[in-house]
């Protein structure tokens, strides 16, 4: 069974810089693609970031250029690194997997969820 646990959240304040992780178990980590998705408070899911097997990485709007998305394949963790973070980026992120054929840019098209790390951004 796949468990995705995250960390590396917390309250940081306008401009500063977080780096969050996501620990991987239960399949071949290396041979499939992870995302980052996140929830304001009042608002649904949404998606942020992608990588795929290979390194190919997608973002969403509006975080490209501010957040980077990353994996260590050897340590079955992905990391997503939010830098110049505003108040709107505040929410709890999600790490998600989902099968080789999955729809990564949906909250649907994902199979396995982490409990989430809260990220609050104060002015």
């Amino acid at each position: 069974q796949v468990q995705l646990v995250e960390s590396g959240g917390g309250l940081v304040q306008n401009g500063d810089s977080l780096r969050l992780s996501c620990a991987a178990s239960g399949r071949t980590f290396s041979t499939y693609a992870m995302g980052w998705f996140r929830q304001a408070p009042g608002k649904e899911r949404e998606f942020v970031a992608a990588i795929g097997v290979y390194g190919r990485e997608y973002y969403a709007n509006s975080v490209k250029g501010r957040f980077t998305i990353s994996r260590d394949n050897a340590k079955n963790t992905m990391y997503l690194q939010m830098d110049s973070l505003k108040p709107e980026d505040t929410g709890v992120y999600y790490c998600a997997t989902g099968g080789r054929n999955s729809d990564y840019f949906q909250v649907g098209g994902m199979d396995f969820w982490g409990k989430g790390t809260l990220v609050t951004v104060s002015l």
